[in-house]
């Protein structure tokens, strides 16, 4: 199951991200997006989870937490769109 994780500190490693959801199950990947130019987050991110169960269970005990000082925003990540 992939999930969005909107509102990411600009402080938070791929490290801490990935840990964070790692209490919750196997995580697959876990990527904070980078801004091409500058090199620096864009502010969000995506997790996959193998087990549905366990993301299901990441999103209910994440959502609206705190991480490195701001309030995350976790849920199940919609398919993506043409952009044109």
């Amino acid at each position: 199951m992939k999930l969005f994780v909107g509102n990411i500190s600009f402080d938070a490693t791929q490290e801490s991200f990935k840990q964070l959801f790692a209490a919750y199950g196997e995580v697959e990947s876990a990527n904070i997006v980078m801004d091409r130019e500058t090199g620096r987050s864009r502010g969000f991110g995506f997790v996959e989870m193998p087990n549905k169960k366990e993301a299901i269970a990441a999103i209910s005990a994440l959502s609206d937490t705190e991480l490195h000082g701001r309030q995350i925003v976790v849920n199940e990540a919609r398919p993506r769109t043409n952009r044109f």
